[in-house]
């Protein structure tokens, strides 16, 4: 009896726990909003976080005083777009330098301070906040020692358009990710070019020519 207790005394605190946490998920907010959290671990004398819509430069966030920059022609993406784009140039040691990958992104992100850091870091790896699904792929939850992350993840570009959802866990003294977990598929869409459309494949089966009894009894 007093074992029964007990083992019902842990599984209350395990799911209380647990609830907790859920609860205290946050979403992320807009990516600009998700850059505007770098906190550069180099000694860098100042830098601008530059967005590129359709040509037109806005810069959204400014660091250690305004200096000359040239203009960049491309960039990376947090999320995966074609008329826009994001840069940062910045101040080091009396040269200009820029940045326009997820690689070097990740370079002057550096150490992991933040959950927001956490998730542009993982963008180097494919993942993605994604802003029109945050409840499955766009939010976290932290403790004293790790960032869990729920994040998207484009998994086929071919026939059915797929995004598939994970939970990961960041370490933060290390960054590194100690447990991925995928959770599934949340988006899946065909168009009508593919060969495997469910829909398609019912239309061909109806389509099919049936044999008429009639027939089949006056042959015999």
């Amino acid at each position: 009896m007093i074992k029964t207790a007990t083992r019902s005394t842990i599984f209350l605190f395990l799911l209380f726990g647990f609830l907790g946490f859920s609860q205290n998920k946050k979403n992320f907010s807009s990516i600009p909003n998700i850059l505007q959290q770098i906190i550069p671990n180099d000694r860098i004398d100042s830098w601008v976080l530059v967005y590129n819509s359709y040509g037109k430069n806005q810069e959204i966030r400014t660091s250690g005083g305004k200096k000359d920059y040239t203009p960049q022609f491309s960039g990376f993406n947090l999320f995966p777009t074609e008329d826009s784009f994001y840069y940062i140039a910045y101040a080091a040691g009396g040269k200009m330098n820029y940045i326009t990958d997820l690689e070097g992104l990740r370079k002057f992100v550096g150490k992991i301070d933040n959950a927001e850091e956490a998730a542009i870091v993982l963008t180097a790896e494919g993942y993605m906040v994604d802003e029109e699904f945050k409840d499955v792929a766009g939010n976290y939850y932290e403790d004293t020692a790790n960032y869990y992350l729920d994040l998207g993840k484009l998994t086929s570009k071919e026939c059915p358009y797929q995004k598939t959802h994970y939970a990961l866990t960041v370490s933060k003294s290390s960054g590194d990710v100690s447990k991925v977990k995928d959770n599934g598929t949340y988006i899946e869409l065909y168009n009508k070019k593919c060969a495997n459309n469910p829909r398609l494949l019912k239309i061909q089966k109806k389509e099919e020519p049936k044999d008429d009894p009639k027939k089949s009894t006056r042959r015999k």
